[in-house]
């Protein structure tokens, strides 16, 4: 696959975005194994702007490694400073399994209330609260109530 291409305002954003970063993947002694390729791919996939560190003196083989790296995973390179080498690719669409019939459980809290008495024991009670309710600091389970419309979106949607 070939390596995908920026420009040179993609790049300087990337570098920028990647300053921060601390190298997920290092090429150790053994250089480029397919180890070594199928970790970046994984970190490019999970994360999609990442850092290696390379252990190696040779800046030939750095810059090769590089070149090598953004070919066969259709990455970007970004930028090779020394012994870190930063690659960008774009992150691809999560897919969300979503059961179609499905709403969220209803849930089990614990609600303790105190005494203002000293010595008592407090009031311990199971509270089950469905997906359209919260429970209060007090301990009182509401609903959910809609959310209003706004008079301009309504009015302009109607002409």
């Amino acid at each position: 696959m070939p390596q995908l291409e920026l420009t040179p305002a993609q790049r300087a954003a990337h570098r920028g975005n990647a300053h921060h970063l601390e190298p997920v993947v290092m090429i150790g002694s053994d250089g480029l194994t397919e180890a070594v390729k199928a970790e970046v791919d994984a970190a490019l996939t999970a994360h999609g702007l990442i850092k290696v560190r390379v252990l190696g003196d040779d800046r030939a083989q750095r810059e090769a490694w590089l070149r090598t790296l953004a070919d066969e995973l259709n990455a970007a390179p970004v930028q090779h400073i020394g012994k870190l080498l930063v690659l960008w690719r774009p992150v691809p669409p999560k897919v969300k399994a979503v059961d179609e019939g499905r709403m969220p459980g209803p849930r089990e809290y614990k609600v303790v209330k105190y005494s203002r008495k000293a010595g008592q024991r407090p009031e311990i009670k199971t509270v089950r609260v469905l997906g359209n309710q919260r429970l209060t600091p007090g301990g009182l389970v509401k609903k959910a109530k809609r959310r209003q419309k706004s008079v301009k979106k309504t009015a302009s949607a109607a002409r």
